[in-house]
């Protein structure tokens, strides 16, 4: 039998998520303080409500919050439980909501969801891991959840995310600085298009490349960026991630230079 799952917040990720096990042949009752439950989620008064007699807690709303979240359902929770906190957050703070779940008998899933949920919902890919991530697997890869469990404690889900996270928000940084530059100085269009083709070019070489590359040519690439970053400067765009590039290309020649990073 699928099982009955407790939704609290049914914001975009949430109700996103929340339809799409509705669709798969769960029952779920969801609850928000500013958001109603979409269609097939049974609405509950409050968040306790939300989650009592459940079988799984899925926790959808944000770090800010979380933490609260977990524990205003302490009450609702029972032993046999799993509390799933879905939420983009610091491994220090999975393992605290995992110490308050564990208070009430329930167990903790560390869910890490990698990729957008709009477009995705319930086929988001996740990583998950705490003492409750075999049973939030068995529950949700039936539903056609794609998981992958963390060995490892509450924490270790949210570690890998936030590691991809460096490169994935770095990556649109850098591009929204580059083409900050390019229509101060005249050509956007031509470097849209460049990276767009940069882009759809890559493979998965492309990423040794640039490792090797950046250590065996960190001498000459320093200039490169300090370069860019004056050019930067007198374009009038602030050289946040060019300055950020010059600093670790700059690591990367002391590192080679005395043989220990810094």
């Amino acid at each position: 039998m699928n099982p009955s799952i407790g939704m609290i917040g049914l914001g975009e990720a949430g109700s996103a998520i929340a339809v799409d096990l509705v669709a798969a042949g769960a029952s779920v009752r969801g609850w928000d303080p500013a958001a109603a439950a979409p269609e097939g989620v049974d609405p509950a008064r409050d968040a306790a409500s939300a989650v009592a007699g459940t079988e799984i807690v899925m926790s959808a709303n944000s770090a800010a919050v979380a933490l609260e979240a977990a524990q205003s359902v302490v009450p609702a929770l029972h032993e046999g439980q799993v509390f799933a906190d879905l939420n983009t957050a610091a491994p220090s703070l999975k393992r605290d909501l995992a110490e308050v779940v564990a208070g009430a008998g329930a167990s903790f899933a560390d869910v890490a969801l990698i990729g957008p949920v709009p477009g995705n919902g319930l086929r988001t890919r996740a990583l998950v891991s705490g003492d409750g991530a075999e049973a939030f697997t068995a529950a949700m890869e039936p539903l056609g959840m794609p998981i992958t469990v963390v060995e490892g404690e509450p924490g270790a889900a949210a570690a890998r995310k936030l590691a991809r996270s460096v490169f994935a928000k770095g990556l649109a940084a850098a591009i929204g600085e580059s083409i900050a530059a390019a229509k101060q100085l005249g050509f956007e269009e031509w470097l849209y298009a460049d990276l767009e083709r940069t882009l759809e070019d890559a493979d998965g070489a492309l990423l040794q490349r640039l490792i090797d590359g950046s250590r065996l040519h960190a001498a000459r690439r320093v200039d490169e960026m300090e370069a860019a970053v004056g050019m930067l400067e007198e374009a009038g765009v602030e050289p946040r991630i060019a300055s950020a590039s010059e600093a670790w290309l700059r690591s990367l020649v002391r590192e080679s230079e005395t043989g220990a990073p810094r």
